[in-house]
């Protein structure tokens, strides 16, 4: 039977079919979006920190599309197709959930601090165009993103990625960009990577990959980057680059490529703009076809082994702005020889030159001067250039820095030099200037500085002032410093120099010392003497660590006018220049001038010497000085404001220290109790300089007192040479190495004629009793000081730990 179907139904067929697919389509769009949403809100909820809420607008109040980082298309329905959240400081994981968005083309997480590893279902994005998650703290290996058929830039650099690096399986087809650098990556270059010949880019800095560079990469002719610096690739000069015609970066520096370059490298590569091959084993001539890549603007070749002169033709590079051969074995005999230097002139924007640590010999040329003006960074050290100082650089206004160190250079450091006024950094250590002789006042104080002190310093022997402070100096103080005998001033701080720093013994030498220094100033008998200036910087070391007041620039004679506490006051309206810290408070607001302002400024250092803090120290603010934050912790804080390493070497419990070490906790309070009773606010009410070092001398006479408890009761023989071992310590012979050696030389000579019976002594502990003055002690003398310097006690036992 045949249904006939009337116009009615035919109309009622159509309207129903009609809202069925609108039905499904607007379920679709709407389940679509709700998908969208529960994925973004997925890898919001995985962050841990979020320091510039960029992700505060990611919640349903807002539409997903107005959420900061996130684009939409404008199709209806709209569809999120980029991320791009930057340079955003997030911390967590990236959430598999983004793998969910279909649409996404673009998605960029770089700079952050995202941990874990990269989510497979990234390489489910078929329109993803490019990804960026450099920057992070990824770690896992790569995943496959060889579904991720849109792909074209893959930026994974900066992270902690393990594994191999992915070969042509696990990339899609048309990628453009590789970018791996700076990971972790280990293996081989994977020869596949010649399959994708789309590549225009691979950059696999910084990892550990070895092996050779695989000739496979040959078909690769669109190549234009290619980074491979600092693995631990091998082999000779990968050929495979010689077929990149358009390659403009070639990076293989710090790797362990050996032979010679090809000669014909400029004409094969005339697109390359950059050259970096520099810490391999690159052997034989530098190729004059170089030249023929006149677009060229950087060449850094140091740290190989090649040989023989810099091709004239160098000067040809026009556009070269670096130009680095330094640590090589070339070498410039003649003028024909030095004739690169010549053309160097045609090379106008040059801003860095360096021939340092080869074998360039004679007179630098003049045509020197003629090298670019934009010329900043001028290496010519380590070779063995001689004749006077370069006049062409008299011509490089904009130097920053110059160094001519180790050559045979003569004559005199020219005074135009002071009229390069960008200059940062001179370098000429080691050479044979003269002129310098009567140099007496360097500062260089407050600069940029870097490096070590120039050893030359030491041959300046009429320098009386060297202030070096607030610069980037590094390393050791040379030793040489030392031998300049009119030194009275010199300042080291606020630099990065390291040393060892100097133990308890140690910095109570430099106290006493001092102190002894400062007595004999203001109680000599021509009349007393103020330093007006004592500080740290003032205070001077030898190599026996005993310690020499300098710098009396500011003191002076002073008429007495005694005070009932016996100080020197001035009569004298002069104003103390003293220095911030250091100067007592009656002396800043214009008092008069006395010994307890020395007094006052020698407890400030003897406070900093242990405690370890400047009285300038950002914490001394507020009423709150040096003096004043020792007295409020002394005693029951002891510890806790020492130096910690004085705390680390005599091994003390900072919760009781008395029971671990009765006596080294004694003497650093007894120390510090001094320099509190020099530090008085009033200046009535401070010990004098006298008194302080009788002060300090006592501790020396506890000290002794340790022995006699170790002492026999019988007659003992000891030798002297283990007497000597132990007064060779610095807590017993505070005068120095002049005072040990005159001590040695007297007990070898008493050794030598001594016999048997000569070495029997009567028992000295029956002579050492606490009722006499220790200078009455059998065996020991003093000075005019009563400062303990000699002994010929023969000893048989151990001996007290604290000498």
């Amino acid at each position: 039977m045949t249904m006939k179907v009337t116009t009615a139904t035919a109309h009622f067929l159509l309207v129903f079919l009609a809202s069925t697919i609108s039905h499904s389509v607007i379920c679709s769009a709407l389940g679509n979006e709700t998908d969208q949403l529960s994925s973004l809100l997925e890898f919001k909820n995985a962050m841990s920190l979020d320091p510039e809420q960029s992700l505060i607008s990611w919640n349903s109040s807002n539409h997903l599309c107005s959420w900061e980082g996130v684009s939409c298309s404008s199709k209806n329905p709209p569809r999120v197709t980029a991320i791009d959240l930057s340079h955003q400081g997030l911390v967590g994981r990236i959430s598999p959930s983004l793998g969910n968005l279909t649409f996404l083309r673009n998605l960029s997480l770089a700079t952050n601090r995202f941990t874990g590893q990269i989510p497979a279902s990234l390489g489910r994005l078929r329109r993803l165009r490019s990804l960026y998650l450099s920057n992070n703290t990824l770690q896992g290996t790569i995943p496959s993103f060889a579904n991720c058929s849109e792909l074209r830039a893959l930026f994974l650099d900066g992270n902690e990625l393990a594994g191999g690096l992915p070969g042509a399986g696990d990339l899609p087809v048309g990628i453009e960009a590789l970018v791996l650098s700076s990971n972790r990556l280990a293996g081989t270059i994977p020869p596949s990577l010649g399959n994708v010949t789309t590549l225009r880019k691979i950059a696999c800095m910084n990892n550990g990959v070895g092996g050779g560079i695989p000739g496979e990469l040959a078909a690769l002719r669109g190549m234009e980057v290619l980074a491979v610096d600092g693995n631990r690739l091998s082999g000779g000069f990968p050929v495979a680059v010689m077929n990149m015609s358009g390659l403009a970066v070639l990076g293989l520096s710090t790797n362990g490529f050996t032979g010679e370059l090809p000669s014909g490298i400029g004409g094969f590569l005339p697109k390359l703009r950059q050259l970096t091959i520099g810490g391999n084993f690159f052997q034989g001539n530098i190729p004059s076809s170089l030249a023929n890549a006149s677009n060229l603007f950087k060449l850094g070749m140091s740290d190989n082994n090649f040989t023989g002169v810099v091709p004239a033709s160098i000067g040809k590079l026009a556009k070269l702005t670096l130009l680095n051969l330094e640590m090589n074995q070339l070498h410039a005999r003649s003028k024909q020889e030095w004739e690169f230097m010549d053309n160097l002139a045609n090379c106008t924007e040059l801003q860095v030159l360096s021939l340092e640590k080869n074998q360039m010999e004679g007179q630098v040329p003049s045509s020197l001067g003629n090298i670019s003006v934009q010329l900043q960074y001028l290496y010519l050290g380590l070779n063995r250039l001689s004749g006077s100082f370069p006049s062409g650089i008299a011509n490089l206004p904009n130097l920053i820095i110059l160094a001519l160190d180790d050559n045979w250079f003569t004559g005199s450091v020219p005074q135009w030099l002071g009229g390069l006024k960008t200059l940062q950094s001179l370098t000429v250590s080691y050479n044979n200037f003269t002129g310098c002789e009567n140099l007496q006042h360097i500062e260089l104080d407050h600069n940029n500085l870097s490096g070590g002190i120039p050893p030359s310093f030491g041959k300046l022997i009429s320098l009386k002032f060297l202030n070096l402070s607030h610069n980037k100096l590094t390393g050791s103080i040379p030793m040489l410093l030392g031998d300049l005998q009119l030194l009275e001033q010199i300042d080291l701080s606020f630099n990065h120099l390291r040393g060892e720093v100097p133990t308890k013994a140690q910095r109570l030498n430099i106290v006493v010392d001092v102190s002894d220094a400062l007595a004999y100033l203001h109680h000599n008998h021509q009349g007393p003497i103020i330093h007006c200036d004592l500080k740290p910087s003032n205070i001077l070391l030898d190599d026996s660590m005993t310690a020499h007041v300098g710098d009396f620039g500011l003191a002076r004679f002073k008429i007495d006018s005694k005070t009932s506490l016996g100080n020197s006051v001035s009569t004298s309206s002069f104003a103390i220049n003293g220095t911030i810290g250091y100067v007592a408070p009656e002396c800043a607001i214009g008092g008069q001038v006395s010994t307890a302002a020395d007094v006052y400024s020698f407890g400030v250092v003897l406070l900093e010497i242990f405690i370890r803090k400047r009285p300038t120290d950002d914490m001394f603010k507020d009423g709150l000085s040096i003096a004043k934050y020792a007295d409020i912790n002394i005693p029951d804080r002891l510890l806790q404001i020492v130096d910690p390493q004085l705390v680390q070497e005599l091994s003390l419990n900072q919760e009781d220290p008395v029971a671990t070490d009765e006596n080294a906790a004694h003497c650093l309070l007894s120390v510090l109790n001094i320099g509190l009773c020099c530090t008085k606010s009033s200046p009535n009410e401070r010990i004098s300089m006298q008194e302080g070092s009788m002060l300090l001398d006592m501790e020396q006479r506890v000290l002794m007192e340790e022995i006699v408890t170790l002492l026999p009761v019988e007659r003992a023989v000891a030798t002297t040479r283990f007497v000597l071992g132990l007064l060779r310590t610095d807590m017993i012979l505070h005068t120095g190495v002049a005072c040990r050696d005159a001590l040695e030389m007297r007990a070898s000579k008493q050794l030598k004629e001594a016999t048997h019976e000569d070495l029997l002594t009567p028992t000295p502990a029956t002579l050492w009793r606490r009722s006499m003055t220790w200078t009455a002690w059998s065996g020991c003398w003093s000075s005019s000081s009563s400062q303990f310097t000699n002994s010929s006690v023969y000893v048989h036992r151990s001996v007290s730990p604290q000498i």
